[in-house]
């Protein structure tokens, strides 16, 4: 076979979900370049993938990591990237920068679901990916079975390129000495930490290794019509044709090809090597797939750049990891109308200071501030175009934070915009109408983790509770109210004399104020001062929640030429709508989202249990459109049973559930629910 030349570095993105293995991968991956001496461990926390504090106290990926190494003289950086589904932002930012992911999982048949919304990813971004079967030491499942799970979530092809090599271990079982290439038909004996030693292929397997090898050249030439015609004429391609007919195919996202290994013994490991090394298209085809193809709309010679991920870091400040497609970026160069303050390659957070990068290379770019994660960047700070970057996720989990100390508010506020600079998955609000600074992410993990880096990386210690409900309260019959405030005490007095209809709007009629004023018994003066006063009492009505959907208006009223002021009226309003609004039969509103709930057709039933269990109102649901074996639940569900509702739908669907939802309207809440709504409300109003 003959080696590929390749001109540029190259990148590949270790993906997969949580606990296939990843970042024991990238430590095997880094030991077998020689970028470390020793391999890390993830349990033992001195893995290269898992560098911050955030990492280690969990034993997983939090941030994507980037590491650099050699392989036979290219350059490659290894993107190690989250597992939890909570962290797929990241991962997704990730990928739009790589020529290829490396798709890690474990041999487990009932976890091959996990993998699906991932599969997905990449093929609607038609990004090239291989599968490695990790952890095949323990491997509880034959190939095939592992192999047909794995084909029912992704539409395309797997590609089968290794058989495995079994061998009695002493006991009843048996364990994976080894493995056969399907392509070049040469076998292999692992040999832990080192190159695996070519054997005879052993008898017992030939034919097995025959049928496989079958399967791997009829899947080849459904996509080339001089294959299948050899094949159909029972001629046997030649290897170099075999290698270039899988290359092709990888690189347009038309097959998957499937390696096995054991990353904890690095076994399959060098393999795994030799086929990026061989397979992984350039930095070329990866800006042309992205639309960023050098020369298109950009001057000659313009360097281009895109972010594909912020960290802010105590010493350093803020660095964006950079794909340069094009030119070179030398330390102290101006991109987009900002001056790159250092040059980093990483290996986790380790950094190793460049003068310059070039083409294919991704490095960490020191100070650009005015940078943001999915920008393009280039000298002339006029980019052709920006590239269709992966959709901001829609939150899905909250919770209300305050500073421990509130001489902090402020810093608080400036850090939590660099923890979304870093991860734009997560947002904040404040919440007009509860008075709380909402923190929005995936689930709660997501958050715990934003949360220590507040109190680790910015010393921020942070207290967070429950959000509160956005609660209303309204009427259900008007009433007729008169307020007289009148006071004495020497000069000028306080007098304003007002009566009030209050009554009833439709739902989602909203406030409405008018005045039926005649013959000046209210001057016109003070009539705003009246509105200002009903507005006011609004705020908080009989229930204790803000009041909506009433209509209030100004019919009579008295007033005194020298004690009369606006802020008489204004109480004068007040009192009469706190009298009036109490004999206006109040009830609790609660708010009613629209939630539409996609998980796969198999766990629709518990999806619809989901909702019945919270009150919830289903509405309908359908197949999902291109995604195949999914489903759309639509539904109505009480905001206040939302909270944890991705907590509770991703334990009934391996994780992979998710939802998006919008306020639809407001409900009435009575009941024993409502009442204790409004003694809560009260005892906090103490």
């Amino acid at each position: 076979m003959g080696d590929r030349a390749v001109a540029a570095p190259r990148c590949a993105a270790l993906v997969g979900p949580y606990l296939s293995g990843k970042t024991t991968l990238l430590e095997s991956l880094l030991f077998a370049t020689g970028a470390v001496t020793r391999k890390g461990s993830v349990k033992e926390g001195s893995s290269v993938g898992d560098s911050v504090p955030e990492a280690r106290s969990r034993g997983m990926s939090v941030e994507v990591s980037a590491a650099s190494a050699e392989y036979l003289g290219e350059r490659w950086t290894l993107l190690d990237c989250p597992g939890s589904v909570e962290l797929a932002q990241e991962t997704q930012n990730a990928l739009m920068a790589a020529d290829a992911a490396v798709v890690v999982c474990e041999p487990e048949v009932t976890k091959a679901l996990m993998l699906a919304p991932l599969l997905k990813f990449l093929d609607d971004r038609k990004i090239p990916h291989l599968l490695f079967i990790n952890k095949m030491d323990i491997a509880a499942h034959r190939v095939r079975e592992v192999l047909n799970a794995l084909q029912a979530v992704s539409a395309r092809p797997l590609v089968l390129r290794q058989v495995p090599i079994r061998a009695a271990n002493g006991s009843s079982e048996e364990s994976i000495t080894g493995y056969v290439d399907l392509v070049s038909e040469r076998a292999y004996r692992y040999k832990p930490g080192e190159e695996s030693d070519l054997i005879t292929v052993p008898e017992e397997i030939a034919e097995r290794e025959q049928s496989a090898r079958q399967e791997l050249l009829e899947s080849l030439a459904d996509f080339d019509d001089a294959l299948l015609e050899q094949l159909l004429e029972d001629t046997v391609p030649s290897k170099e044709e075999v290698y270039q007919q899988l290359r092709k195919d990888f690189a347009a996202d038309l097959i998957v090809p499937v390696l096995l290994g054991s990353a904890e013994k690095d076994h399959g490991v060098r393999r795994l090597l030799k086929a990026l090394r061989h397979d992984v298209p350039g930095p070329e085809e990866t800006a042309a797939r992205l639309g960023i193809a050098p020369g298109s709309g950009n001057g000659a010679g313009d360097t281009l750049g895109l972010v594909c991920k912020t960290y802010h870091q105590p010493h350093t400040g803020k660095l964006s990891l950079a794909r340069i497609f094009a030119g070179t970026v030398q330390d102290g160069a101006t991109l987009d109308g900002g001056r790159v303050s250092g040059l980093y390659r990483m290996k986790g957070h380790e950094l190793a200071k460049l003068s310059a990068a070039g083409e294919g290379e991704i490095v960490a770019l020191g100070r650009m501030d005015d940078v943001a994660t999915g920008q393009l960047i280039s000298a002339s700070g006029k980019p052709a175009r920006q590239i269709n970057w992966p959709a901001r996720f829609a939150p899905l989990f909250s919770l209300a934070i305050t500073a421990e100390n509130r001489a902090d508010e402020v810093k608080l506020t400036a850090a939590l915009q660099k923890l979304i600079d870093e991860d734009p998955s997560l947002s904040m609000e404040h919440n007009q109408d509860t008075n709380e600074m909402v923190l929005w992410g995936q689930g709660e993990i997501h958050l715990q983790i934003a949360l220590d880096r507040l109190r680790q990386k910015y010393n921020l210690p942070v207290k967070s509770h429950r959000p509160s409900v956005n609660y209303k309260e309204t009427i259900r019959k008007g009433v007729h109210q008169h307020a007289r405030f009148k006071r004495q005490s020497g000069g000028h007095g306080q007098f304003g004399d007002v009566h009030l209809d209050i009554k009833p709007l439709p739902r989602g009629g909203g406030f409405e104020f008018h005045d039926r004023i005649v013959g000046g018994a209210v001057p016109k003066q003070y009539i705003p001062a009246v509105a200002e006063g009903v507005r006011d009492y609004l705020a908080r009505g009989p229930l204790g929640f803000p009041v909506v959907d009433v209509s209030v208006t100004l019919t009579d009223g008295q007033y005194h030429t020298v004690d009369s002021s606006d802020q008489a009226f204004k109480t004068a309003a007040r009192m009469a709508m706190s009298e009036g609004m109490a004999k206006c039969d109040p009830v609790l509103l609660e708010p009613i989202f629209q939630v539409q709930i996609v998980v796969p057709a198999e766990f629709t039933s518990r999806a619809h249990g989901l909702i019945s269990g919270r009150r919830g109102q289903i509405l309908g649901y359908m197949a999902k459109d291109d995604w195949s074996g999914w489903d759309e639940v639509d539904s109505y569900i009480p905001q206040s049973e939302l909270h944890d509702l991705i907590i509770e739908l991703r334990s009934l669907t391996l994780g992979v559930g998710t939802f998006a939802w919008r306020f639809d309207h407001l409900q009435e809440l009575t009941g024993r629910l409502a009442d204790k709504v409004v003694e809560q409300r009260l005892a906090t109003a103490h």
